[in-house]
């Protein structure tokens, strides 16, 4: 028993611990166990035996299981090599497999991206992309053009209607250059820029770009059309009479479309005067910007044609022909603004973005649009490959790259206005004209007139059938609808029980709209008068400044105090 004991102190005594812990590595887990067993587990020499044996068990246990999770760590490095071993193989047998099938499968030709040779490496843009084959990708032209490159400048004209954004985009995606509006050139300056969009010689416009200007191609749109998106592009800036303000809504542009309320009130103010703008905006540009009279089509004067470049100025009554001219012979004289274009103001070519859209004959009319530009090698040679022009077309038209245009405006379609009666045949009145004339042998062996009269022929029967139906009552008016004499008096007939009271309302609102003038002018008149009497008082000069309009003293109080005075008393003051 004594000898047990002995035993049993010598194997308690015979473990090292101290040795262990003052080790530099640090202990494994297996060591710790043993360390706290050799410290704190000394049996007794009463339970020596059983205590031996459980302590075994104990540590045998701790060793299996520490030995398990390092089998299972080595396990999972080696599946981990495994793995990346299979994808390593598999690259190489897929690039061995594709280079072995290069052999019987041709090769696709490389992509070559066309980059014209005149460029250098510090004017490379950003340019529509030719991949080679026909393919190509669009990419947004550079934005700041320098100066320093003699371009062969493109005027693209056309009567507002949203369509003139769908010429130039085009030109953009086939040279790289961009476009810029004839108001930016008016506020903020000239500028290198090769293509110009332009209002004028319409109200809208204004000459803006000075002598800046090689050629012309003008943009033809439905009559019809251009009436309903003139609209909507005014409402989309909130009519902005200045430039300022339209620049401030000009990312509004086709976002949304307009009540229909709006455009109601608009159309019954402008349409019938505009149809009139719209075959003499045709004629400015085919004539070369011979001077005619906007109503009358006639051959008018220098002084005629200045006052109808300020339509805000002279009322409609103010500017009629018989008026101003009357029966004096006129010489026929050209606008001078004309003078400053190389080629002057007649198109090169006449383009419909309206044919763009149709996918049969859209890409021929972006064919059209690059050959404008061959014209001359000044920008002929930044035009992309011929080649690609058909891609060119896809990628703007039916992929919709680039700039919004008007056939992204959301909400109603322009078939969903409607126009009276009077206004449709006023529209294919000015349609006959341009038919007419432009058919006749003066004009019918020149390209454009050729291209013009097809169009317009075109157009004139799609408003004849849209006649036809209102005509018929296919095509309802209701109550709000513009109303002229003839469908009136139709209405009223079927109406037989409702008294007309619309030549009361028309002479009303005539009166009413002459106050409104007069009123204006008198508010003008009154700021003259305090201006001239800084004046005077600057340079102590009293008396001089002409009295305001006065009523006649011995016309009643009540007299005295409705009328202000006449249109024309106030514009004799203010002409002095």
């Amino acid at each position: 028993k004594s000898k047990g004991c002995i035993v049993c102190t010598m194997r308690s005594t015979s473990a090292v611990p101290q040795q262990i812990l003052v080790r530099p590595r640090q202990p494994s887990a297996l060591e710790d166990k043993l360390a706290t067993f050799s410290v704190v587990g000394r049996p007794s020499c009463e339970n020596a035996g059983s205590s031996a044996a459980s302590s075994t068990a104990w540590l045998v246990g701790e060793y299996r299981r520490i030995r398990r999770q390092q089998r299972i760590r080595k396990g999972a490095e080696r599946t981990l090599y495994v793995l990346l071993g299979l994808v390593a193989v598999c690259f190489l047998g897929v690039r061995t497999g594709y280079s072995r099938m290069s052999n019987y499968f041709p090769r696709a030709k490389p992509a070559e991206v066309y980059i014209p040779a005149s460029l250098d490496e510090v004017s490379q843009r950003r340019l529509t992309l030719n991949l080679g084959g026909g393919n190509c990708l669009w990419q947004p032209p550079v934005f700041d053009v320098p100066e320093t490159i003699d371009f062969h400048k493109t005027v693209i004209a056309g009567f507002p209607s949203g369509d003139k954004r769908m010429i130039f985009v085009q030109m953009e995606a086939l040279t790289g250059w961009p476009a810029k509006d004839e108001w930016d050139f008016k506020f903020l300056g000239l500028s290198n820029h090769p293509f110009i969009k332009a209002n004028y010689p319409h109200h809208e416009g204004v000459w803006g770009w000075g002598d800046n200007a090689d050629q012309v191609v003008m943009m033809v749109r439905n009559i019809r059309k251009s009436m309903v998106e003139y609209h909507d592009i005014l409402w989309d800036i909130g009519y902005a009479k200045t430039w300022e303000e339209a620049t401030i809504n000009l990312q509004q542009l086709y976002s949304n479309a307009p009540p229909l309320s709006d455009f109601l009130l608009w159309r019954d103010e402008r349409v019938l005067d505009e149809c009139y703008w719209y075959s003499w905006f045709i004629d400015y540009y085919m004539e070369g910007g011979l001077m005619r009279d906007i109503f009358t089509h006639k051959i008018t004067t220098p002084h005629h044609w200045n006052m109808l470049m300020m339509p805000t100025v002279y009322t409609r009554y103010e500017l009629e022909y018989d008026r101003v001219v009357g029966d004096a012979t006129v010489t026929p004289s050209y606008d001078p603004m004309c003078a400053t274009v190389t080629d002057g103001c007649a198109p090169a070519a006449v383009i419909s973005a309206e044919k763009l859209r149709e996918h049969d004959v859209g890409a021929t009319e972006t064919a059209a649009i690059a050959n404008v530009l061959h014209n001359d090698d000044r920008m002929g040679q930044y035009v992309i490959d011929s080649s690609t022009w058909d891609c060119v077309w896809d990628e703007l038209i039916v992929k919709k790259r680039g700039l919004k245009t008007v056939y992204d405006r959301p909400g109603f379609t322009e078939n969903d206005y409607n126009f009276s009666e009077e206004m449709l045949e006023t529209m294919i009145q000015e349609l006959d004209y341009i038919i007419t004339k432009y058919s006749g042998p003066d004009w019918n062996t020149k390209s454009t007139a050729i291209r013009l009269v097809q169009l317009i022929s075109e157009h004139k029967t799609l408003v004849e059938t849209e006649l036809a139906e209102v005509v018929t009552g296919r095509r309802k008016l209701s109550d709000k609808d513009f109303l002229g004499p003839k469908a009136r008096a139709r209405k009223n007939v079927m109406n037989a029980d409702t008294k007309d009271y619309s030549k009361y309302f028309y002479d009303l609102e005539k009166e009413l709209a002459e106050k409104k003038e007069i009123r204006k002018m008198a508010r003008a008149a009154r700021i003259h008068k305090r201006q001239q009497g800084r004046i005077d008082k600057r340079n102590e000069v009293r008396g001089k400044t002409k009295p305001l309009p006065q009523n006649d003293p011995k016309d009643s109080p009540d007299k005295a105090k409705s009328d202000p005075g006449t249109i024309d008393e106030w514009r004799e003051y203010l002409s002095t």
